[in-house]
């Protein structure tokens, strides 16, 4: 029998994971240097790849000196907490990778935090060795200052470090001393980390995650605890409210390479692939047909956000999507409930709306970017904190926040920050930046993005992870500028762009399309204000000198989705379409506002 070891790669954004699992699949050999098919095998989805960040976490499997070695690929960004938190269940050990010049950040503690508190043994690998200006021992004290602060035990502090640089493709015990390939660090793997333990008796395993082929449908991806399964076996399901129901594995499947191969028989240690399992969630477990023992279910952090999800109902909609109906929405929102563990949907008093909770803005808008792109039309109102009573006390969400900014800034940064009612923590200085750390409510966090790149001169490192909840801190000042809003539905003029312009920015260009009370734009005064940009200009036939001056815009304001969902106000939506991303307020009539405000 093979050995086996299932590791897990944890990080904190953009520390190059993903790169060294890129590495490590050439290290078995899995494609030769000159043919790898693309720059990140791993970031599959165009999602990703645009974003550069890991959402989904993958699977793949390397063969080195008689080891079968299962890699887990886990997201770093604390809003998909509940992506790491079940994936880790998988793992024997975990790769901690550490920027050599960064050093530790909020969210490779997040990440850590959860792999320590399972007992998983840590090999740290501080990466980026190649950098200008690197410390890699001052950060190895980091590292294990971090973990004895999260209480790690003996043997989990008593960490091997590799050095090295997952770009340049070498990896060493001594960082000044570079080697030719990554050896050192799947060397220190099979010698640190612990084998899968097989156990004897009946079949056990925990459905950690799903797949899913338009040929055999659903597919129950999970570590197998226990016992052995074969192919068309009789086996019992049993759910997370302890009911059983019977059913047959159809195919097995094991990881192989990037890809998975059907076997006839797993043995307990390994991740498998489960094929012909109807109707099963996350957290269920396979257990055997005749004594069925459950394991106990995956247990998944709080949501602390929630967003209304409604169908399009603007001038403009069904015109560049193709499902639009409230029905759709809801089909989709459903099918995602049962791959996404952080997220809820509960309906509201309309038929046409949701109520959608999640971890965070990165979390929620993910999910509306991806419904875009499959063709869906709809909008979505702004990001509301989740507000629980504790012991009869109003609380809420509490983030712990970290700003990396230069020196000149550090001051115009703490002043925006407490405004938000946020704490100062501590402050600490790096050359010539300053590490600032705060605790703000989740609140304080939605649209501080925007105004601290402003400030800052777009210098400012912003990373933030969620820590409790807490009692309420009370009111801050919101948005200080009011909207600029279309009263007319037709077509925007350059020539009234340009009589306008001295009222604020604008958010459309000329010649596009708008409609009878869409937000066109941020009023440089507070309130909003109703505009007409449709007008043309009148033509005489008198011709005078100098009447024809050119039109001079300045460019238009374009929001990705995050920035428009953190940028609305109460009385808005962002309409989301395959195409485009708009701003509208949810009374359209000038009329309807009026009455609502009285």
């Amino acid at each position: 029998m093979q050995k086996i070891k299932n590791i897990a790669i944890i990080a904190h954004v953009d520390h190059g994971k993903t790169t060294l699992v890129d590495k490590m699949l050439l290290k078995g050999k899995l494609f030769r240097e000159n043919e790898n098919p693309g720059d990140l095998i791993l970031d599959n989805n165009d999602l990703e790849r645009e974003r550069g960040i890991t959402i989904l976490s993958k699977n793949v499997s390397v063969n080195y000196k008689n080891y079968k070695i299962n890699i887990i690929d886990t997201p770093g960004h604390a809003d998909f907490g509940g992506e790491v938190e079940r994936v880790l269940n998988m793992a024997d050990g975990v790769l901690l990778l550490v920027d050599a010049f960064e050093g530790t950040m909020p969210q490779t503690r997040f990440v850590l935090q959860k792999a320590l508190t399972l007992g998983l043994k840590p090999i740290v690998v501080i990466n980026k060795v190649d950098k200008p200006n690197c410390r890699p021992e001052e950060v190895q004290e980091q590292v294990f200052e971090l973990m004895f602060n999260l209480d790690a035990s003996e043997d989990q502090l008593d960490f091997p470090t590799i050095y090295g640089s997952a770009k340049q493709g070498w990896m060493s015990d001594d960082w000044q001393k570079p080697t030719n390939d990554i050896s050192p660090l799947m060397d220190s793997i099979i010698e640190n980390i612990p084998d899968s333990k097989s156990f004897e008796g009946t079949p056990q395993m925990l459905i950690t995650s799903l797949d899913y082929s338009p040929y055999v449908g659903r597919i129950a991806i999970g570590k197998l605890l226990r016992g052995a399964l074969k192919q068309g076996m009789n086996v019992s399901l049993v759910t997370r409210d302890r009911s059983i129901k019977r059913t047959k594995i159809k195919e097995l499947l094991t990881y192989e390479g990037l890809g998975k191969k059907k076997v006839d028989q797993v043995n307990s240690g390994d991740i498998c692939a489960l094929v012909g399992i109807e109707e099963f969630s996350i957290g269920d477990t396979i257990a055997d047909y005749e004594n069925p023992e459950g394991l106990d279910p995956i247990a998944i952090d709080e949501p602390t956000m929630s967003m209304l999800f409604t169908i399009n109902n603007s001038p403009f909609f069904g015109k560049e999507g193709k499902y639009v109906t409230s029905r759709h929405i809801k089909e989709r929102l459903e099918r995602e409930l049962e791959k996404n563990l952080a997220l809820r949907v509960e309906p509201t008093d309309s038929a046409d709306a949701h109520t959608v909770y999640g971890r965070g803005v990165l979390h929620l808008s993910v999910l509306i970017e991806t419904m875009r792109r499959e063709g869906y039309e709809l909008q979505v109102g702004q990001p509301r904190v989740i507000i629980k009573e504790i012991d009869s006390e109003k609380c809420e969400p509490i983030e712990f926040l970290t700003v990396d900014v230069p020196e000149d800034f550090s001051g115009r940064t703490i002043e925006i920050i407490q405004q938000r009612k946020g704490e100062m923590m501590n402050m600490e200085r790096k050359h010539d930046r300053v590490l600032l750390e705060f605790h703000i409510p989740s609140r304080g966090i939605i649209g501080l993005k925007n105004i601290l790149m402003t400030a800052t001169a777009g210098e400012a490192v912003i990373a933030h992870r969620f820590k409790d909840f807490e009692p309420y801190k009370g009111d801050f000042e919101k948005r200080q500028v009011g909207s600029l809003i279309a009263i007319e539905t037709g077509t925007a003029i350059a020539y009234a762009l340009d009589k306008l312009q001295d009222r604020g920015r604008f958010f459309v260009e000329p010649q596009e399309g708008i409609y009878e009370g869409q937000v066109v734009g941020e009023n440089t005064k507070e309130g909003d204000l109703g505009l007409n940009i449709t007008k043309t200009k009148k033509l005489t036939n008198v011709r005078a000198s100098g009447s024809d001056e050119k039109v001079k815009l300045a460019p238009a304001v374009k929001f990705s989705l995050e920035e428009a969902l953190e940028y609305i106000q109460a009385d808005e939506y962002v309409e989301v379409t395959p195409k485009s991303i708009r701003l509208r307020k949810i009374l359209l009539k000038e009329h309807e506002r009026k009455r609502m405000q009285k």
